[in-house]
Formats: structure tokens, sequence, C-alpha cells
């Protein structure tokens, strides 16, 4: 196997226990942010030659964001490898129980093209805090973001620990044959179910953060005007090739016919009145993607939008009305900027849409009726949830984000990326002495040694708790 030697380096550098101290962790941290801070221009660059990524939008997502991370795990690292100390019972009194954070080892990390500085450096940064040893694969497709990182990262990080591998299928195929510690990944479903046998082969704990069509109710009571900016932001941010992008609307005819004028003045307000010629509107990554996007344009009717241009690989801000479950728009995530609009009669409606479907990495309601919001939240099930906004739930390092069911397993962001990363090891350490606290369990047994012994184990119950 290509890459065994690479993988056993790493391995005997993490068992060497070069990545356990907080001062190391800290340095390769730190190095991160110098390389967030060199190479700025040149990942704004890198991103806008893969897919004309905006450059407000490339530093938002891949640099802003990723420096916060960075900050919040910098600042709160030392409390996060402290030993977690835990209730005791009468016997272990004078004992010490604790959870201990260790690194799992050696763990790969294998990042999509949508985002590709964003969605390998933050669950890198997590495997570091947690000191572990990385391979990073980042993907093929953004070929100038991958070719920037496989170049320049190494000059930041320790190199006997931190490594990164490039290529395609085959490549990836080859690498998952090695045994890691833990696998991280970030990409399609169909590719998580391979990623998922992959591990399984070797037990390896895997988190999978996968996509999904992520619904967006809009009731009939709302602001028609903040709903329409706030949707068309999160779909069309980053050409719409966003994981968590509102996939689709749910909404009554009459409310499908007021959106309509104030998307199309929120789109013109965006981005003018030709996108095309917009700085602000990204393109399509691939000639593949952009050939599956124009597909799906024969679904329902396009009311705006859906001019296209193959040469540049541009799809304009699109919305689609009156769609059908049955359309092919909705048989795929969109992942694109195309907008469905499926019209349904009410909310219970809408809500039994949303449960006949996998589960999606997040569910949006709007509705100035918080009790609108808390029903759809409270009947349904997805990785995350938004109300009255799109998207900025993500933004939150003290937020969980990953998916369920379909959408995938496992979460990340701030120290949950550090819990992700780390084994959370029960210890107990007894005394040598004191040998007659421990006589009630040894034989022969009495039924003397069985009341002492559910004294002095047993777990009663306090009482009734009430949810405020």
């Amino acid at each position: 196997n290509p890459y065994a030697g690479l993988v056993s380096h790493l391995r005997a550098s993490w068992l060497s226990g070069k990545t356990r101290p907080m001062e190391y962790r800290v340095a390769q941290l730190e190095a991160l942010g110098r390389f967030l801070d060199d190479k700025k221009q040149e990942i704004l660059e890198a991103t806008e030659l893969d897919m004309g990524k905006p450059s407000f939008e490339a530093f938002f997502s891949e640099i802003l964001l990723c420096k916060n991370e960075l900050n919040v795990t910098l600042n709160n690292l030392c409390q996060w490898m402290k030993d977690e100390h835990v209730d005791k019972n009468l016997v272990m009194q004078l004992d010490s129980a604790f959870i201990r954070k260790d690194p799992y080892g050696v763990v790969l990390i294998i990042a999509p093209w949508n985002y590709p500085i964003h969605l390998f450096l933050v669950p890198l940064i997590g495997a570091i805090a947690a000191g572990n040893c990385v391979i990073i694969k980042p993907s093929e497709i953004s070929k100038n973001t991958e070719r920037l990182v496989a170049e320049t990262l190494g000059c930041y990080l320790d190199n006997d620990c931190f490594a990164v591998v490039t290529g395609g299928v085959p490549e990836t195929t080859r690498l998952l044959e090695n045994k890691f510690d833990y696998i991280f990944f970030t990409g399609s479903s169909p590719v998580g179910r391979i990623i998922m046998t992959a591990a399984a082969k070797h037990l390896t704990p895997v988190t999978l953060k996968l996509g999904g069509k992520n619904p967006c109710y809009v009731s009939d009571t709302c602001d028609v005007t903040n709903v329409a900016r706030r949707v068309a932001w999160g779909r069309f941010f980053n050409a719409g090739q966003t994981c968590i992008a509102p996939d689709y609307l749910l909404c009554t005819i009459e409310m499908q016919e007021k959106l309509m004028p104030a998307l199309r003045e929120a789109i013109t307000e965006f981005f003018g009145p030709n996108p095309r010629e917009s700085p602000d509107f990204g393109r399509i990554v691939s000639d593949k993607h952009f050939q599956r996007l124009r597909a799906l344009l024969c679904s329902g009717r396009v009311a705006l939008g859906g001019q296209t241009d193959e040469a540049e690989r541009y799809i304009a801000p699109t919305v689609l009305a009156d769609v059908l479950p049955s359309d092919p728009a909705m048989q795929e995530e969109v992942f694109g900027p195309i907008l469905p609009i499926v019209v349904i009669s009410n909310m219970d409606e809408a809500i039994d849409f949303i449960n006949a479907r996998p589960r999606p990495l997040a569910v949006y309601a709007f509705s100035c009726d918080s009790k609108i919001v808390n029903q759809v939240l409270e009947r349904t099930s997805s990785g995350g949830f938004c109300g009255n906004d799109t998207l900025m739930h993500f933004t939150l390092p003290s937020l969980p984000f990953g998916g369920i069911g379909n959408s995938g397993l496992g979460k990340y962001h701030g120290k949950f990326t550090f819990d992700t990363f780390s084994h959370h090891r029960g210890c107990l350490h007894r005394s040598m002495g004191l040998e007659t606290l421990n006589t009630p369990r040894y034989p022969p047994y009495t039924q003397q040694k069985m009341g002492l012994f559910t004294t002095t184990f047993e777990v009663k119950r306090r009482g009734t708790c009430t949810l405020l």
C-alpha cells in the first residue's frame, strides 16, 4: 500500500507521546493561525479560481470562521484537557474517579470541495487540540485550493505528525485500506456509506458530516420581505453549494405568490439586474455539477432566473414554483443556486412532508408566531435547526454541528470537535489500604454482607424532574 509507510511514521510519532503535551498542541494550533494569516490572499485567489467564490464570502467562511474556531480552542484548551472528576459512592469516597481525555491516535480527515479550507481546518483544529496525529485529504475537485494546501501547510505544521495526501477516488480508496484510529469525513451520503464500510473493516470510529434536502417552512404569518432576504442569502451564498442551505421551501399557494416579488427584489438587491456580472455571485465548481444542476431546471416552472452559461459554469439565482414531490429537483440534494417551492396547505402538512423523508442536516422555519416555529422544532428531527433565519446556527462554535440518520453521524465545532477527537477514558484510582471497606464484596457471602453491600452501592431516586 502506497500510504502504509506514511501511516506507520505518524503512528510512531504518536506512540512517542510527542503530541500529548499542551505546549505542543498550542504551538501547532498557533502555527495554523499563522497559515491563515500568511496565506489569506492565496486562499481568496484559489477559491475564486476554483468556483468564482466572492472574496467576502471566502473571507467569512474560509478564514474568519476558522480563526474563531481556533481562538475558542486556544482560549479553552487548558480547561478542556483537564481530568473531569465524577461522583462516587460511599466505598470510594477516598479514591479518585475521573474521565481522562485521551487522543485517539492517527486520524484521517477527508474534506469536500465546497468550503475547501474550512471543512478540513475546523476538524483539524480539534484533532490537534485533542493530541492526535493527522492525515488530511483535501478534495481534488477544488484543485487550486488542494494545491495550495498540499504545498504550504507542511511549512507550518510538524511533518512527523501531520501530512497532506492528494489525489482522487483511487488514491482515497488505497488510503482507506490502512488502519486509522478515527476517520472524519465530510461529503455526500453515498460516499459516506463507502467510508463507513471501509472503517468497519478496522472497527474504526467515524464522524460523517453528510448532506440532504434541508426543508424550509414559511408560514402565512411572517414578514415576507425579511424571509425573502434571509432565504435568498442562505440559498445563493457560495452559489448554493452549501450543505446546510435551504434546499426547498414549503408554503401555501398564497405565500408563494407573495414571496415571488420579494425574492425577485432580494436577488436584484444582492446581485443587480444581471447576476452574471456581479462580483458577489459565484460559479459552479465543475462541468459535471453544472450539467447535473441544469437538468433540474425542468422541475415545476421557472419563476425567477433560469439563465445558464456552460462556458462559465454559470447558473443564475433561480426560483422554481409549483414543484411537485415527484420532480427531479426533489429527488436529490440541489447543491446549487436553485430554490424549488413546494406548495402545501398548512403547517401540519408541511411537518408530515418533512417527516416522510430522510432526516436532513438542517430544518428551517419562518413565522412571526413563535409557537409555530416551536411546533416545527418539536415535531421534526434534523441535525440542526434554525428559526427565522438560514445558515447562522452554523457560525456559533458553542452549538454542535452534525447530522442524524441519512445526513450524518457525530458532531463538531468548538469543544464538540475536541470531544469528537478525544477518547473519554473512565478511570478509577484506589488506595492500596483500607481493605476492610472491600470485605463485603468478598466470599463467603452472607446476608449481613449483602446489607452492607447494598447500603454502600445503591443509588436512590431523588424525585421527579420538571422541565420549565
